[in-house]
């Protein structure tokens, strides 16, 4: 990976980030608990650890990280540090099947974020 490379930032890191922005809009304007902002920048920095430590057993050729650990972690909130480190990492980018169950968890995170969200209004 060239340096150069490693600070560009894509439309998929630029929508982490967004998506963190908004969740900390929802706290600050009383629409969300201060602890769903706290969770989701803990999941999100624990996914992206787990996704580095995953991508050097890869090149080292030693036990990987479960898919579905990967998968829970995005699906409890992690999905964001997910994103980030698929996109910097250059980690679980290529496996289509494991790019759909990632989409999938991102959207059911959703909609129990949504949830959330409607039950305190």
């Amino acid at each position: 990976m060239n340096r150069g490379d490693y600070y560009k930032t894509s439309l998929p890191v630029i929508a982490a980030w967004l998506f963190l922005v908004f969740v900390g809009l929802l706290v600050v304007s009383d629409q969300l608990p201060t602890l769903v902002l706290w969770f989701y920048l803990g999941a999100s920095l624990i996914t992206f650890l787990v996704y580095a430590i995953d991508k050097s057993a890869a090149r080292r050729g030693r036990w990987r990280t479960q898919e579905n650990t990967l998968h829970l972690l995005a699906m409890i909130g992690g999905w964001p540090g997910a994103l980030i480190a698929q996109e910097k990492l250059r980690h679980k980018t290529r496996k289509q099947s494991f790019r759909i169950v990632f989409g999938l968890t991102v959207l059911l995170n959703g909609v129990m974020l949504v949830t959330l969200w409607v039950l305190r209004q």
